[in-house]
């Protein structure tokens, strides 16, 4: 007997599943065998999951633009559809939970929840998932076509993880408030 085929969504999500737990094991690994450098090695994956996140959260409302400007049911539209979930379940989920996960360890481990500077940054981290979240939604109506916003919104909300981001930068390099 053959095997029902996976649908690709599902597919992907493996794939995304997989990926996120093959980086999280690597960095434990790294975690537990560098006790004297864990800080170090925590704050680099929480880096790279950063960067991870944010290219997606940039590009992504560049896609939604391009991808109104080709009509529904065309190959292009077609083609959008699949990098905006791709981007969302391979790359930008994932970012975002690694994100949180070394964030929030950092958060207790290094700086005990204290200081009003991780304060105001976590609220604005919260902030970056919410939009997060707003593209999650768009991601799955424009896949259904029922596409919504123009390019000069889409544009406008392309500024949203900019903002967050500066927020956020100047917050953790300059502690303007303990």
């Amino acid at each position: 007997m053959s095997e029902t085929p996976k649908p690709a969504g599902a597919k992907v999500a493996l794939r995304a599943g997989v990926a996120l737990a093959i980086f999280l094991l690597i960095g434990l690994a790294l975690f537990a065998a560098d006790e004297q450098n864990r800080y170090l090695w925590v704050k680099a994956l929480h880096v790279i999951a950063v960067i991870s996140w944010m290219a997606g959260m940039l590009y992504m409302p560049r896609l939604f633009i391009y991808h109104l400007e080709h009509e529904v049911g065309s190959a292009a539209s077609e083609t959008f559809k699949v990098m905006e979930q791709r981007l969302m379940s391979i790359i930008m989920t994932p970012a975002m939970v690694l994100t949180w996960v070394f964030g929030l360890w950092m958060a207790l481990e290094i700086y005990g929840f204290h200081g009003g500077w991780l304060h105001a940054k976590l609220l604005a981290v919260a902030g970056l998932s919410g939009v997060h979240g707003y593209f999650a939604k768009a991601v799955r109506r424009f896949g259904a076509d029922n596409r919504f916003g123009t390019s000069r919104s889409w544009r406008i909300m392309n500024e949203a993880p900019t903002l967050l981001m500066i927020v956020i930068v100047i917050l953790v390099i300059v502690k303007p408030f303990a």
